[in-house]
């Protein structure tokens, strides 16, 4: 492409005012969440673990946010253990169970996980990664909706199941796996069985919308990040039931019960504290909002695009509501990302975590989809900041494009 027509593209771009539809891979940080951290960034900068009023100011801070997470979660405070993310909350759930229950087993006792083939990266890769020393894992499959079969994961339980790990809420499609169900499964199951198994969620894409207390969804470890709740990257928590066995699997201080070594990062944490207060104040009226905005786009998508469809369960009440997950016949996912961005409009075709991977999406492949139709899939992703004016561009928009890029590639 010439120079020029370079520099037309990103003036062109600089003047258009940017449309934000992919909360699913991050979310502005709220302003009156940046407002309560900014004290922490320059005036409270104390070492929580320090003993003098700098040290203890910054202590009762970290402890106030961990109040916060434990009464969102309706958990115990010590149940609460803050992380660098999501990612590193999901390592420490798995590894440092496994590491834990390495110590109890008996000479000749394997460590078996079920998990799902539609898990985040975070789960999949610390997966794969564990198979290579000998852990055995189960990956469920999933229906068309992409959801699991209570059944099938029954069927895969043996004496030896240590570990079940399925995320509440799909981070490509929006579906909601059957978590509570799971959670009563286990529970029945555990009645009977010698060694209990132990049940993880990541609750990544969940917090915002659904219930999340961990009494009522069965679970003995969740996580979840804060900068998919309106609060600053680089932190995460892992709720641990009292009781579970898990151990640290980065070495250093005593920090977080000791079980993630490591000077706290107050200003985050903070933060977290303060999203998680925002969601209790607005969950239901930004629940109503967005899904209303999501009926309306998926409605007016599949009207005016011939050939289109959503990809997941079809029914509103299996799917968060702020993703909606398309499939245009005839076009590369890719290109459609890159051709609305220079529109102005910030979309994407999956996770944010694979997107530089030019590969079909692994959650639409282990639904059934073809390659050639996984590829052409569009993740829009809502959030409380969207407005009904973006959605109405985004509608004026998409067929343009989709009908030109249908063109070049002559589909």
């Amino acid at each position: 492409m010439p120079k020029d027509s370079i520099i037309y593209i990103i003036k062109t771009m600089k003047q258009k005012k940017k449309i934000y539809l992919d909360y699913a891979a991050t979310t502005p940080v709220d302003p009156r969440i940046l407002k309560v951290m900014e004290p922490y960034f320059v005036e409270k900068y104390g070492n929580p673990s320090s003993i003098h009023s700098f040290g203890q100011e910054a202590r009762e801070a970290v402890e106030k946010a961990r109040n916060q997470v434990a009464e969102f979660l309706n958990c115990k405070v010590s149940e609460v253990v803050f992380t660098g993310s999501a990612t590193e909350s999901n390592n420490l759930a798995i590894r440092g169970l496994l590491k834990a229950l390495k110590r109890r087993k008996r000479a000749g006792e394997k460590v078996h996980i079920i998990t799902s083939q539609v898990e985040h990266k975070a789960v999949l890769e610390t997966c794969h990664d564990l198979e290579k020393d000998g852990v055995k894992i189960t990956y469920l499959p999933v229906g068309r909706d992409g959801i699991i079969n209570l059944d099938d994961l029954r069927a895969e339980i043996t004496p030896e199941t240590d570990l079940v790990s399925i995320m509440y809420v799909n981070n490509e499609t929006g579906a909601i796996q059957p978590i509570k169900k799971i959670g009563s499964l286990i529970k029945e199951i555990n009645k009977t069985k010698e060694h209990p198994i132990f049940f993880h969620t990541d609750a990544v894409q969940a917090v915002n919308w659904l219930n999340c207390k961990v009494d009522d969804l069965g679970v003995d470890l969740l996580t979840f990040s804060g900068h998919k709740i309106y609060g600053p990257k680089g932190i995460g928590v892992l709720y641990i039931r009292t009781g579970i066995p898990v151990s640290s699997i980065i070495t250093g201080g005593e920090q977080e019960w000791g079980l993630r070594a490591g000077t706290e990062n107050v200003a985050n944490i903070v933060g977290l504290g303060a999203a998680v207060e925002e969601i209790k104040k607005h969950k239901e009226k930004m629940f109503r909002k967005v899904r209303l905005l999501q009926e309306k786009l998926e409605k007016r998508v599949l009207s005016i695009v011939p050939k289109s469809r959503v990809n997941g369960p079809q029914n509103f009440k299996e799917r968060a509501p702020h993703i909606s997950n398309f499939a245009f016949e005839g076009i590369e996912g890719e290109s459609l990302v890159i051709s609305l961005d220079l529109e102005g409009i910030a979309t994407s075709t999956g996770s944010a975590c694979t997107s530089r991977l030019l590969k079909p999406s692994h959650v639409l492949m282990a639904m059934g989809l073809p390659e050639l139709e996984a590829h052409s899939s569009l993740r829009v992703s809502l959030g409380k900041f969207t407005t009904a004016r973006e959605i109405d561009i985004f509608l004026k928009t998409l067929p343009r494009v989709v009908e030109r890029l249908r063109k070049i590639s002559g589909r």
